[in-house]
């Protein structure tokens, strides 16, 4: 292994991820604080790609199949019975026939000819410890929702033993339902949150985690000192980035305004300054939940406001969830700010909070995406939620017939490219992109039905066990 120089990035990364990533390990190392050599040269790489291969994985794929994806919101790309070609981990380029280079013993060749092809999809907005009360609760709205089944059942995460159980379904649930990129709330334990961690990056797939912080208006068990709070989050983020996993990165997560008190609210916006780390949180989800922030926060005018004034909107790459009740001015103000508004229509439409204008924002050039909300959501398989985003649009457009209703492409586009844009180069099928796709076989009696129809049928009646692999980054996820 003489092209490892550090012993701890080649025991932490080696036995892992086989790894596609073998050939830049130099860039691998350079990101802790291990000092490596410089210099590559052909020999070296010629090695290292024979080290992954002797690992059981390759630096070269090629998936064959019927593939579809969305460039941008407006139409799909379609290449009928052709090969994605994948080098590093990233897409090289979609062909008709093998391209020079890509056979043999360095490229795994997975011929799945007449199985569709599409990116893996991006969950912006899932609360993990939430996972075992899925469609529980579903009579309330959102505060009593809260009080009533959602704080009981994070209260239980204290027990990292409990946390390691129901993690271990949740992150193996996700994997599952093709979702490959996800943000995701943890709870206020930080030993339990750093359970989550482990066993996201031990499956392989991508992920920004939230340790969340609450010291207001909670439950006793849920109510964190000032303090201890801000240390362990501060704790939480060294211990994510310490694992030098490109796909692992932590997330600053004020559970919401009221759970936060003003000194809480500055210290976290200062530690996402301070380590250059995004932000994650609610806003306007529930009109209640609305005149309870302009009580708490009298001084500002719009729920926003709170959140910007101590450095937790768009001063770092941001995402809200919700962004149901929005004037004119908060929309704008959304937009400009690139903060992402993530929909989540099932849970908004279980805990009746409200429907979301979300053409509105589309043409105002707001960053969006899309969210599964679990467990006020009640599945993490985002093919339902894409479903629901098309269907609650076209109710909207009933009372708003400007705001035209929502066509299958927008959508996929925003589960897959716009939402896996958090990420960086991720949802698309473009040169350069992160290779994460679902390979999806479709029941023989429309297989004559064209790759769209094909496609629609998956996001409306499929399942994930529809599903047959997954990749992230080229890796197989097993």
């Amino acid at each position: 292994m003489k092209y490892f120089k550090c012993r701890y990035c080649m025991k932490r990364f080696l036995p892992r991820i086989f790894l596609s990533l073998l050939l830049s390990a130099a860039l691998l190392c350079t990101s802790c604080s291990h000092k490596v050599a410089d210099g590559t040269n052909a020999a070296a790489e010629k090695e290292a790609s024979d080290q992954a291969n002797a690992a059981g994985g390759s630096s070269k794929l090629c998936i064959r199949g019927d593939i579809i994806f969305t460039p941008s919101s407006v139409a799909f790309e379609v290449h009928e019975d052709s090969w994605l070609v994948v080098n590093n981990g990233v897409v090289e380029g979609i062909y008709s026939e093998l391209p020079e280079g890509f056979s043999g013993e360095d490229c795994s060749i997975v011929d799945t000819e007449g199985a569709l092809i599409i990116p893996g999809f991006s969950d912006l907005h899932v609360h993990a410890p939430q996972y075992p009360q899925i469609g529980m609760g579903m009579d309330e709205e959102l505060l009593g929702w809260l009080n009533n089944y959602t704080f009981d059942t994070e209260s239980a995460f204290a027990d990292t033993a409990y946390a390691e159980e129901i993690y271990t379904a949740f992150v193996d649930d996700l994997a599952s339902c093709g979702t490959t990129r996800s943000l995701i709330f943890g709870t206020i334990h930080k030993d339990s949150d750093e359970v989550l961690v482990d066993l996201l990056a031990k499956k392989g797939l991508g992920a920004y985690v939230g340790k969340v912080n609450m010291d207001s208006n909670s439950s006793e068990a849920l109510t964190e000192a000032t303090e201890a709070s801000l240390a362990d989050t501060e704790e939480f983020i060294q211990y994510v980035k310490s694992l030098n996993n490109p796909l692992i990165q932590p997330v600053i997560t004020p559970r919401f305004v009221p759970s936060c008190s003003a000194e809480l609210m500055q210290g976290i916006g200062e530690l996402a300054a301070k380590y250059d780390v995004p932000v994650q949180s609610h806003l306007n989800e529930n009109l209640d939940e609305i005149v309870w922030v302009n009580e708490l926060f009298p001084e500002y005018e719009y729920y926003y406001q709170v959140y910007e004034a101590f450095g937790l909107f768009g001063q770092e790459t941001t995402a809200m969830a919700h962004c149901i009740h929005l004037t004119d001015e908060e929309a704008k103000a959304l937009a400009e700010s690139g903060v992402y508004a993530v929909h989540c229509p099932l849970s908004n439409l279980n805990l009746s909070s409200g429907l979301m204008r979300l053409r509105r924002l589309m043409d105002q050039g707001a960053a969006l995406a899309l969210g599964s909300d679990v467990g006020a959501g009640s599945t993490l398989f985002m093919p339902q939620v894409i479903a629901s985003t098309i269907q609650v649009s076209k109710m909207v457009a009933k009372e708003y017939p400007e705001e035209e209703k929502l066509n299958l492409s927008e959508a996929l586009w925003l589960a897959t490219k716009s939402g896996g844009s958090f990420f960086g180069n991720v949802g698309s099928f473009e040169k350069g992109y992160d290779a994460d796709a679902l390979v999806i076989e479709t029941p023989e009696y429309i297989a004559e039905k064209s790759v769209e129809e094909r496609l629609e049928w998956f996001i409306y009646d499929g399942t994930r066990e529809d599903i047959k692999q997954v990749y992230v980054a080229g890796q197989k996820v097993e």
